[in-house]
């Protein structure tokens, strides 16, 4: 893929599937500043819910990633509070974005303002309620009323929706089409082949995939995953350690004159085997 660019009014945005534990750190550590230089990329955002563990967030684990110096903010889910210490730190990270619609007193930052030849870039997460357990107000009706108090130099807007139904995800993606730039689906791990320009020039994809051990269920050793399946009984998901590791994503590529995304790409990245976009 020819990654050379000259047209100074476009933005390249990598959005990273979500992060699941060491497996995903570590090729991440490894290989995202490359990827990012060889790409052309302005910008790098990535969902973290998952980052210590499979489950939350740490101060260590983030840092991880932020020694790389690659990283320009980080989206989260429904995961974000299952590590305790991040209710204490969260608000320190102003780079860190929970999703919108938990309540207010909720700790944590709900935007994130990027900017690039005076084009400012804005970031929300949204979490969805079909198939979820997290008691939160409907994403519609919280994004309809948060774009129409946004300042109007906020043209371009990146929606990271956090949501297990399909269906959900995609009728979101039709109710923003031509309000923001793009819908990014994450939660379910597994990168679709959905990837598009709706009708009215909002790009989407329903998941953008993971970043972890692709030989595994979701990131999880298959081995608990399957006796749950078959027992029913409470069975404790870890992190499957060996295996390959792929970073998942989508690149996006928006004119800053016009506001519109032009494309969106699938991202596959193997270790030692870079696989071109879809």
């Amino acid at each position: 893929m020819n990654t050379q660019n000259s047209d100074h009014t476009l933005i390249r945005i990598f959005f990273v599937g979500d992060v699941i534990g060491a497996p995903g750190r570590k090729i991440l550590k490894k290989n995202i500043a490359t990827l990012k230089k060889n790409l052309n990329i302005d910008f790098v955002i990535a969902n973290i819910e998952n980052l210590a563990d499979g489950f939350g967030i740490t101060d260590k684990t983030l840092k991880e990633l932020e020694d790389t110096g690659a990283f320009d903010g980080f989206t989260s889910g429904n995961h974000i509070w299952d590590k305790k210490e991040a209710e204490k730190f969260i608000d320190n990270y102003p780079n860190i974005i929970r999703p919108l619609n938990y309540p207010p007193a909720a700790p944590g930052h709900t935007t994130l303002y990027l900017e690039k030849s005076g084009s400012k870039i804005l970031f929300i997460n949204l979490l969805g309620r079909a198939l979820m357990k997290d008691c939160v107000d409907c994403p519609f009706t919280t994004v309809d009323k948060f774009l129409k108090n946004i300042d109007s130099e906020s043209k371009i807007v990146i929606v990271d929706f956090h949501a297990e139904a399909t269906s959900e995800k995609q009728a979101l993606g039709f109710f923003l089409d031509g309000k923001v730039a793009a819908v990014i689906g994450t939660h379910t791990h597994v990168q679709t082949a959905d990837e598009k320009i709706l009708p009215l020039g909002t790009a989407y994809i329903s998941d953008a995939g993971m970043t972890g051990n692709i030989d595994s269920v979701i990131g999880f050793h298959e081995k608990n995953v399957i006796d749950k399946f078959l027992t029913q009984m409470p069975r404790k998901f870890e992190i499957k350690d060996n295996g390959t590791r792929e970073i998942q994503g989508v690149l996006l590529t928006i004119d800053h004159s016009t506001s519109k995304t032009l494309t969106i790409e699938r991202i596959k990245f193997r270790e030692n085997n870079y696989i071109d976009p879809q």
